[in-house]
């Protein structure tokens, strides 16, 4: 019977043309491992023949050009590539460990609890879950407090916000008058009939109807 080939889930297939390579990834941060590159022999050996034929051409030719026709199941029933797995899962395997918890591949440097033997994410480490917590209840706190404080209290709510200096164009952060030239950021003309003020740019008196 057969080696049976250790399987994981968490691993990608680089294999190309001329030979075989994987990628393992832990599953809980993402990070991974490629194992070493190994060409195929086969592969190589009909390179050779390919060269060879055309160059002499003839019986060679043909039979390079039957070693090209020929299919190589790279994703299914290889036996090279099922060797070529075996090899980098044992190049792979010390540094990724198997949560009996969840079930997972977990890299060891990063991802493990060594002390009880499952993975982080399963057993979270007691300091990093303290911090953890303790950095969550801090940004709490920090929002309740600053909803009680009154930050509108010096502010002009009842005047038209404007980002826009309309004398200068420069860009300001509110208030009453420009920091850059000094004009207000909410002029008025008054009008000739009335003498009600109006905003600048009006065309019309709103209260009684003159032309500015």
């Amino acid at each position: 019977m057969a080696d049976v080939v250790p399987f994981t889930d968490n691993f990608s297939d680089l294999s190309n043309t001329q030979g075989y390579q994987f990628e393992f990834r832990c599953e809980r941060c993402g990070n991974g491992y490629r194992s070493a590159f190994r060409r195929d022999a086969m592969e190589t050996g009909r390179g050779m023949l390919r060269a060879v034929g055309s160059f002499f051409g003839g019986t060679l030719q043909q039979l390079s050009s039957s070693a090209e026709q020929w299919k190589w199941d790279r994703a299914t029933n290889s036996p090279a590539k099922d060797r070529a797995l075996t090899e980098a899962v044992e190049e792979i395997a010390p540094r990724f460990r198997q949560c009996r918890g969840c079930g997972d591949w977990m890299c060891a440097e990063q991802c493990w609890n060594e002390e009880v033997g499952q993975c982080l994410r399963c057993s979270p480490s007691v300091a990093e879950e303290v911090s953890r917590a303790q950095a969550a209840a801090q940004r709490d706190q920090i929002w309740d407090e600053t909803r009680k404080k009154n930050w509108t209290r010096d502010l002009d709510l009842g005047t038209r916000a404007k980002l826009t200096c309309p004398d200068c164009g420069v860009k300001v952060d509110g208030g009453k008058f420009c920091s850059a030239c000094g004009s207000s950021l909410s002029p008025t003309v008054d009008c000739g009939g009335c003498g009600t003020p109006s905003k600048a740019g009006a065309v019309f008196c709103a209260e009684c109807g003159q032309r500015f």
